[in-house]
């Protein structure tokens, strides 16, 4: 009768080891120092103690070489696309749009996107539903393509300005673009001036929200415009109005104004000195530009001696070309983060200033998980 065998045994002949390396070093075990600590193992990795973890392994400083990492545009703006990546070094990724007889859209990734971060450039500009639908197939379809993480580059984010409930019975479609967003997928949001700061806190996943001001007040800067004046043209841009003014070291002034209609606003009168001083109103949208010449008109009508304007989105919609042509304005600037209509590239007073670069620092940074709050500045 063989002898019974403990569990050990059993456990030390399976597996050929013994049971030294079994139980945890205990003080004045043999592989013990005098002093109780453990020596280190002979045979450990001298590369071990250099090890990075997974997520900064996999990511390369260039990003034209790095395998996790993809750009993806839609159709709203391909050209701030195409700028962004030649940026940062990578080309837009392959995709098949299309649409049917009845305008549905059709939308194939022809690249591999499994556990790839991948970012997807889409402003909701006009046709506004067009686009937005667009970025939200796009967002599914990554999704439902296995990538590892999708980020939203929305450089113009649509419906921004219905963003809380000033009168009865109205949505609250800044709410609600942010919850499409999210239910298609998206894990991550990239903005460029928002019309409202807390529209940052209708998503619930992380959002970076950026400003054109650095592209803008570098050009104004090199432009040196004398005795100078910063102009908010209504209450609710102060703040962006302020943050200008402190970069450029001008004063600021505000035009008061009462909107009585969608699009339509009457100006009442300006607060601040302005006579005799060079005026540069600072906006993020303009649309009509109706708002933005009666401020031109205010504006002259208590001295300014000059008018400049300047808006991260260009939107202008209906008759704005034609009123900004025949105000009394000197030059308006704007941003590419919308594309220019052709009658607006034509017009000699409309100067175009690129965000790409702006756009690739703040991707690389995402991706390469570093501060994005060094672009604030």
């Amino acid at each position: 009768m063989q002898p019974k065998l403990t569990g050990l045994e059993v456990l030390e002949m399976e597996v050929g080891t013994t049971i030294a390396t079994l139980e945890e070093k205990q003080p004045g075990t043999p592989d013990a120092n005098k002093d109780g600590t453990h020596k280190p193992a002979q045979n450990a990795d001298p590369k071990a103690k250099d090890a990075k973890p997974a997520a900064e392994r996999k990511r390369s400083r260039n990003l034209s070489e790095d395998r996790r990492f993809k750009l993806f545009s839609g159709t709203a703006n391909r050209p701030l696309a195409d700028e962004i990546a030649r940026h940062i070094g990578v080309t837009v990724g392959e995709a098949k749009l299309q649409r049917f007889a009845d305008g549905e859209v059709y939308f194939q990734l022809l690249e591999n996107v499994r556990g790839v971060d991948v970012f997807v450039v889409q402003p909701t500009c006009y046709p506004v539903d067009q686009n937005l639908v667009e970025l939200l197939i796009i967002i599914d379809a990554l999704k439902r393509a296995s990538a590892a993480r999708i980020t939203v580059v929305v450089p113009y984010y649509g419906y921004a300005r219905q963003d809380r409930k000033d009168r009865p019975r109205v949505a609250i479609s800044a709410k609600l673009i942010a919850d499409l967003l999210t239910t298609a997928g998206a894990n991550r949001a990239l903005f460029v001036d928002l019309h409202a700061a807390q529209i940052q806190g209708f998503f619930n996943i992380p959002v970076d929200h950026l400003f054109a001001s650095p592209v803008l007040v570098s050009y104004f800067r090199e432009l040196n415009l004398p005795n100078l004046i910063v102009v908010s043209p209504d209450a609710g841009g102060v703040e962006r109005a302020r943050f200008f003014a402190q970069k450029m070291g001008a004063p600021l002034a505000i035009v008061d104004k009462r909107r009585t209609d969608i699009n339509v606003a009457e100006v009442m009168h300006v607060v601040g000195d302005v006579h005799g001083k060079s005026c540069l109103i600072i906006d993020d949208i303009i649309d009509t530009a109706g708002t933005l010449v009666k401020t031109v008109d205010a504006l002259y009508a208590n001295g300014a001696a000059t008018v400049h304007a300047c808006a991260s989105h260009a939107i202008f919609s209906g008759p704005a070309i034609e009123r900004i042509a025949a105000s009394r304005l000197e030059q308006v600037v704007v941003t590419n983060t919308v594309p220019l209509r052709e009658a607006a590239q034509k017009t000699p007073k409309i100067k175009v200033l690129s965000i790409a670069g702006l756009l690739g620092a703040a991707i690389e940074s995402i991706h390469m998980e570093t501060s994005v709050s060094t672009l604030f500045s």
